[in-house]
């Protein structure tokens, strides 16, 4: 009769046994997705606009004509430098023949060698005010080529800022620089992704798989590659910048759309799944009961994510180990207990 009493007072627990999780996990951050190439594109001469060529949402090819720029002072100076370079290589001519007519003189000791040099030292002036001349003529062809304003690069116009007739700056210190159009590169994509620190050892370019999911395609995900991290973690914001590169050749996804990267991030340390149940909160510590050889070991435990109905533990727990699940508050290390094997949400019974 006393045995069955004592049996009867050894309480019954269920126990789970920890499941490891996977070696790798998924997390879902939010991206902001640029253009691979984006580019203001300035004037580089003052005039009036003549005529733009192309609108927003021109999808446009390296070399393509933008716009014309009308700059009638710039033409007029560089009619008068090429005036003023037709005048200096006049006098150059002259100053070579002059030259030549004295050193052919020399010979014949019909003139003295001063005159000779005289003659020589104009004509090294001469040259010399040609080629400053004609660089000043190249100047202003440059800046009357700029009259044309060429498309950088293939892509696409986003923003077009000026229309025919308005007043073109190519910038001063008192007036700020014209920006005609705003082009963007959009074939390939650039996804920024801030990741937490506490995952930034799992971050490797050309090794962590990215995938990128949007509100306006639900359901679908697009494959993307990340190439890049800042490999400095943000001060402020403790996260790791981070660039994934997305393929658009048919340009299905916008450029400044807000998107959700999910990374694939391996786990370095192995850790258990618990059901939150199991968890006793006494004092500042966080604990479970384990049965080990039929008695209660109260065991601490390190936490890591909550999911909700479960948490994972990262330190604290063996796998073979058998946690109680709803443990009493009268539990204690060293009590006696009859196990009924439970189950982890999940898995088969």
């Amino acid at each position: 009769m006393s045995a069955v009493t004592t049996q009867l007072a050894v309480p019954s627990v269920s126990v789970v046994t920890p499941k490891q999780t996977a070696p790798s996990q998924e997390i879902t951050l939010p991206g902001n997705i640029e253009p691979f190439v984006t580019s203001p594109i300035y004037a580089r001469t003052d005039g009036y606009l003549k005529k733009w060529y192309f609108d927003i949402g021109a999808h446009v090819k390296a070399g393509d004509l933008l716009a014309n720029i009308q700059t009638p002072e710039v033409d007029e100076q560089l009619a008068q430098a090429r005036s003023t370079l037709a005048t200096a290589q006049a006098n150059l001519q002259l100053a070579q023949i002059t030259r030549d007519r004295y050193q052919s003189l020399l010979t014949k000791h019909a003139v003295a060698q001063q005159d000779v040099d005289n003659a020589v030292g104009t004509y090294a002036a001469n040259q010399a005010i040609v080629d400053a001349d004609m660089a000043n003529v190249r100047h202003f062809e440059a800046l009357v080529s700029f009259e044309k304003v060429y498309a950088p690069f293939d892509g696409v116009i986003t923003a077009r800022n000026t229309d025919i007739g308005d007043l073109i700056n190519s910038g001063s210190s008192t007036a700020p620089k014209t920006d005609l159009f705003d082009m963007s590169q959009t074939r390939t994509l650039r996804v920024y992704v801030n990741v937490p620190e506490e995952y930034s050892q799992g971050i490797k370019p050309g090794q962590t798989s990215a995938d990128i999911t949007l509100a306006e395609f639900p359901g679908k995900r697009f494959s993307g590659k990340l190439v890049r991290t800042s490999e400095a973690i943000n001060a402020t914001t403790r996260t790791l910048l981070t660039e994934v590169d997305l393929d658009n050749p048919g340009a299905t996804l916008l450029s400044g759309s807000y998107a959700e990267v999910h990374l694939q991030i391996p786990v370095y340390n192995s850790t258990f799944l618990l059901p939150v149940s199991s968890l006793i909160f006494r004092g500042e510590r966080l604990q479970v009961g384990v049965v080990r050889i039929g008695k209660v070991a109260i065991t601490d435990v390190t936490p890591g994510h909550d999911f909700g109905e479960q948490i994972e533990v990262v330190a604290g727990l063996k796998a073979n180990d058998q946690v109680i699940v709803n443990p009493p508050d009268s539990l204690v290390t060293g009590q006696q207990v009859n196990i009924v094997q439970s189950t982890l949400p999940g898995d088969s019974r």
